[in-house]
């Protein structure tokens, strides 16, 4: 599973000219998918997303996460996270799980978030989407579930 912060003061998705999701100050996470994700994928990704320390102390520090902050989410799907452009100049989007399994990971994903205590929104599964977000840094970091089985040095 991979997820894509981006810090905000502000964001929401629109769908067909109707605003399905908007939040103030906290993060829009874009969540992909991938062939084989569980939900150990999912839950390690809500605990890393919502204890990750990027936003700033008194001192100015990236010393809060966005549940000390009181900050929302926006979680917005987003199989491109997969693509591979490894060859060609077409992405190959085989890495990323098929729509089914995607969107019960996404809506388990979701409410993993709630039961955490964030206030959580979301975009349209498989829905041609509009995001508009102002960036707060800008801090945009990547996660990869996946990488949890790697040692930090090596």
């Amino acid at each position: 599973m991979r997820a894509l912060l981006q810090r905000v003061t502000q964001a929401s998705v629109t769908v067909e000219g109707q605003t399905v999701g908007s939040i103030g100050p906290g993060l829009l996470v874009f969540l992909g998918v991938g062939q084989g994700d569980s939900e150990d994928d999912a839950r390690y990704v809500v605990e890393k997303v919502s204890n990750l320390r990027i936003f700033a102390d008194p001192e100015g520090r990236f010393n809060l996460s966005v549940l000390d902050v009181g900050g929302q989410v926006l979680l917005v799907s987003q199989f491109t996270l997969y693509a591979d452009t490894r060859r060609g100049r077409r992405p190959s989007f085989t890495g990323a799980a098929p729509p089914q399994e995607a969107e019960a990971l996404c809506d388990r994903v979701a409410g993993l978030f709630r039961a955490a205590g964030l206030h959580m929104e979301t975009g349209r599964f498989q829905a041609h989407m509009l995001v508009q977000l102002a960036n707060d840094g800008p801090v945009t970091i990547f996660i990869d579930s996946a990488e949890r089985h790697q040692p930090r040095n090596g």
